[in-house]
Formats: C-alpha cells, structure tokens, sequence
C-alpha cells in the first residue's frame, strides 16, 4: 500500500491479534505495510497469522499478569524496535447478571480489559518516548457505551468505560510527546470470543440487526488504520463506532 494510509516500516503491536477482531486488524496493518507483532496467549492461533502472511511475529502474553505484560513488552521492543502504534484490542466478554455478581467475575473481565490497557499503554508510551517520532494508541472499547448492549454485561460495560475514560488521560498526557491516543467502539461481530462467551442468554436491544448489517473485523480494523496513518496526525482522544449505524435505528 502507499499513500496516506500507508505504513511502511511502522511497527505496531496488537493485543489479542490470534483471532476475532484482531485478525481483522493485524491484516489490514500488514497490507498497508506494519511490522505487526501480535501479543497474545494463544500461540497457535498467532502462528496462524504469521503463515498467512498477516503478522511478522508473536510475543506470548498473559493480559492478567503485569510481569507478563512488562516482559513481552520489553520483548517486542528489543525485536523491533519501539512500536508506532499499539492496539489494545484483547477483551473478554462474559456475561454475569448484575444482582447475581461475583468479584471473581468483576475482577476477571477488569484485569483483561481495563488493566491489561493500562499497563500496555505505561509500558509501550515509555519506548515510543524513548525514541523520540511519537506514537499511535488506539484501544477497543465497544458500541455498548453508545446503547448496543444485553442483559449480563455490567463487568464488561465497566471495564470498557474505564479504557474510553483511559483514553482521555493518556491523550493528555501523552500529546506533549507527539503520542495520539484514540478510541474504537466495535458493534457487533460474530466472533469466537463473542458466540462462546460465557453467561446467560444475550438478551437486549444489542441483539438487532443495524441498518448497515452486522460489522466484520475488517470493518473495526478500518478504524484502527486510520487512527494510526498521517491522516489522522491531528486526531486524538476521539471516538469512532463502527456499530452499522446501530444509534441510528
């Protein structure tokens, strides 16, 4: 790819790049030219993508643990350099109906993501300071917050609150350093992690269908790519849902 949207020698790295929406992701990023390090603990499913020619390579990473998280950080930075963009794009999406809440469910769905974002973002921000060329953040929130949920999510809608509301006190203090971090808001997409999650019946308006259809992972990678082009140099601490038009229906 060349042009505006094109990547050439930009390293990026992608949380939970193995499958679903970060197949999606770290395609589009490969076609416009990325480096793209996958970060995830499903090595088979990384592998995948690096023999189909959608990812340069795959760091383990367990998104519960800091140390984990510190180590394949530090480990994707010695292979490659400083990433030029990090997509937080991990999550789990069980559901657990509120009066019927657990701790155990609470902190689990918020290690992976709300905290599991946080600490990549401390520790990839650092290198791309280090290097001095700035630097893109995009992290995966969901359409949820705009009105497309179910019943069982109150863990979830959290733990995606917190990363949206993260994102505008790393666009803060990150701008002084040329860092632009933005938000996606994915709708609804038919993928593994979404049709096996764990919990009760899906039950909710986020269950119809958008005027524009269902979204696919390509849709949400769309807006990553834009978030980490010059396009969108000027761009930070913005929202973009690719939901099918959900809030309009």
């Amino acid at each position: 790819m060349s042009g505006p949207f094109d990547l050439t020698g930009r390293v990026a790295l992608v949380t939970g790049g193995a499958s679903g929406i970060g197949v999606g992701i770290c395609e589009l990023l490969t076609e416009a030219g990325a480096t793209v390090v996958i970060a995830d603990r499903d090595e088979a499913g990384a592998r995948a993508q690096i023999d189909a020619g959608a990812a340069a390579d795959f760091v383990a990473v367990d998104l519960t643990d800091e140390g984990s998280i510190v180590g394949a950080c530090a480990e994707a930075v010695m292979r490659h350099g400083a990433p030029w963009l990090l997509a937080n794009n991990a999550g789990l999406q069980h559901r657990e109906m509120l009066l019927e809440g657990t701790v155990d469910h609470w902190e689990r769905i918020n290690s992976v993501n709300a905290r599991a974002p946080f600490l990549m973002i401390r520790e990839v921000a650092q290198a791309m300071i280090a290097k001095g060329e700035g630097g893109r953040i995009v992290n995966c929130a969901s359409s949820g917050l705009v009105g497309q949920f179910v019943q069982g999510l109150a863990a979830y809608m959290a733990s995606k609150g917190a990363v949206a509301a993260l994102t505008t006190s790393a666009a803060f203090e990150l701008a002084e350093h040329a860092i632009t971090v933005n938000t996606v808001l994915p709708g609804g997409v038919g993928t593994p992690g979404a049709i096996g999650a764990e919990g009760p019946p899906p039950v909710g308006p986020g269950n119809r269908k958008p005027p524009l259809g269902h979204c696919s992972p390509r849709d949400i990678a769309s807006a990553v790519l834009y978030f980490a082009t010059p396009m969108a140099r000027l761009v930070t601490n913005q929202v973009i849902a690719v939901d099918g038009g959900f809030t309009i229906s």
